[in-house]
């Protein structure tokens, strides 16, 4: 069995909306109406909407608001405690998923102990966490006001159904697809919009989406998964103009052979031991954890092949539900954390940079922090969500909110294509995300953003035909395709950054 490196326990950040839900035996079954109790109100004064959940739907998870979408921009001087804080909020959520997951039954029988034993305890909690963040902001700038609508949160079902599992990609990159590249030297970009699956071969067709099934009975469930032969193609080439900057560069740091995981992300909780509450694979720089400074990246070990490139690059594990424990089934970030099963080592794993089809590239800053995808896509919704699922053989068909099951002799892969545009300016932002950008429809960055080579990468498994996988997510996110995201940041030196850009912008192909 592989050794699983852990770190400590902790937290990370995320949303809310204001909650208390009152629950009504219904004759189609659980019927979930949310009543949203008094965490203050929004920005504009209006309170939170109400939602009620079809009749038929389990309530199956926590949705709450992404606090760091409520802030404005944080001083440098208070990231770091404001950091800190979200990630106590993400792991408020975790805890507060265990209590909602361990009485499920109870709570259908017993609507107030939704609120006394988990909405109202996790709202109090919030409202803390929210408190010392505006104070933290407040002493290097101006207090936000209005922090506390972020507080409460609600229960809500998983309304998983067959049907649509195409990507939702704009052909240039951008979030849902982008820059897919076929493993046959061909960089494509992604239309995920146009993915439709045209019925009778999802196999979670009918079920219900509530019920228990993988991971321990936190999902995934059989309607995220899709017969990638019942999809249609969805996948178009951009068209490159004259003047576009055609080459790439590809570097090989391996497939994490030697085992290399952690559950921590050191640009979103940077300090914090398991602030993803999920395991990662890593490859390339091997000095990664939560506590990783610059220079502690800039003189740490790397499995890529050429030495210049120090950089880090990683995203979750892929584990079969097969119901074998891996080292982590006590740990932080594995068992704890709602995900079991077998860690999949790729079959390949291909980093491949690309150009920007209107023009030349500059390079990129040195640490340079990318996000691409949303780890918390299944309630946050899919504006950042930028999953991308594919088989070999099939992949002119991409899927974002659904997992492949790929024919015998099929492989599964996932891709993902990073921002190719930065501000000029920062090597991160409060956010994580505001820095860098996509390239706009034209294939021109936004205004005041520069094209940089494009990371696209792309990660293969042989995993056994069927339903039988999952990536490792937030418990509440209930391990949906969707939440697929990778993480990178740049540690090329100058040398070999300088000749990453020479190359796609001469229209080479380099290793």
């Amino acid at each position: 069995m592989r050794r699983i490196s852990r770190k400590k326990r902790s937290t990370l950040a995320n949303r809310a909306i204001a909650a208390s839900a009152a629950l009504i035996l219904g004759g189609g079954g659980l019927v979930a109406v949310n009543v949203y109790a008094s965490a203050g109100e929004g920005p504009s004064g209006s309170s939170p909407p109400t939602r009620t959940q079809n009749a038929g739907s389990r309530l199956s998870t926590i949705d709450c608001p992404e606090a760091v979408n409520g802030l404005p921009d944080v001083p440098d001087e208070a990231r770091g405690e404001v950091d800190r804080e979200l990630a106590a909020m993400d792991t408020q959520i975790t805890d507060a998923y265990r209590q909602f997951a361990d009485r499920k039954e109870q709570i259908a029988r017993d609507p107030g102990l939704a609120e006394n034993a988990v909405l109202g305890p996790l709202r109090s909690k919030r409202t803390a966490s929210l408190d010392r963040i505006g104070i933290a902001i407040g002493r290097a700038g101006e207090r936000p006001a209005g922090l506390e609508s972020l507080a409460g949160c609600s229960l809500r079902a998983d309304d998983s159904r067959g049907g649509n599992g195409g990507g939702r990609g704009d052909g240039n990159g951008g979030p849902g697809g982008g820059g897919q590249d076929d493993g046959q030297g061909q960089d494509q970009g992604q239309d995920g919009g146009q993915g439709q699956d045209p019925g009778g071969q999802d196999p979670g067709r009918g079920q219900d989406p509530g019920q228990d099934q993988g991971q321990g009975g936190n999902g995934p469930v059989a309607a995220d998964f899709v017969d990638i032969q019942s999809v249609q193609p969805n996948v178009d080439r951009p068209r490159q103009r004259r003047g576009a900057s055609r080459g790439t560069f590809t570097t090989d740091c391996g497939r994490n052979e030697n085992g290399k995981f952690n559950p921590d992300n050191v640009i979103v909780a940077p300090g914090v031991s398991n602030g993803a509450h999920h395991m990662h694979d890593y490859i390339g720089n091997q000095a990664n954890d939560a506590f990783a400074s610059d220079d502690d990246l800039a003189n740490g070990a790397t499995t890529c092949r050429n030495q210049g490139d120090r950089s880090t690059y990683y995203w979750p594990v892929l584990r079969l539900q097969n119901g074998q424990d891996e080292d982590d089934v006590n740990a932080d970030g594995g068992g704890r954390d709602q995900n079991v099963g077998e860690i999949q080592t790729p079959s390949k794993v291909t980093l491949k940079f690309v150009g920007s089809p209107v023009g030349r590239v500059t390079a990129m800053p040195r640490f340079l922090r990318i996000i691409t995808g949303d780890a918390k896509a299944f309630t946050n919704g899919d504006a950042n969500a930028n999953a991308s699922w594919s088989c070999t053989g099939f992949e002119d068909r991409q899927l974002t909110d659904k997992y492949p099951i790929c024919p015998e002799g099929s492989q599964v892969v996932r891709t993902f294509a990073f921002q190719n545009c930065w501000d000029g300016q920062n090597t991160d932002s409060a956010n994580h995300r505001t820095h860098v950008a996509f390239a706009q429809e034209n294939g021109r960055c936004p205004n005041g953003f520069r094209a940089v080579p494009q990371l696209v990468q792309r990660i293969v498994y042989d995993v056994p035909p069927g339903p039988g996988f999952a990536v490792d997510s937030f418990p509440e996110q209930l391990h949906k395709p969707i939440t697929d995201h990778g993480d990178f940041i740049n540690v090329f030196d100058d040398r070999l950054m300088k000749k990453m850009v020479r190359c796609i912008n001469d229209g080479r192909r380099c290793r």
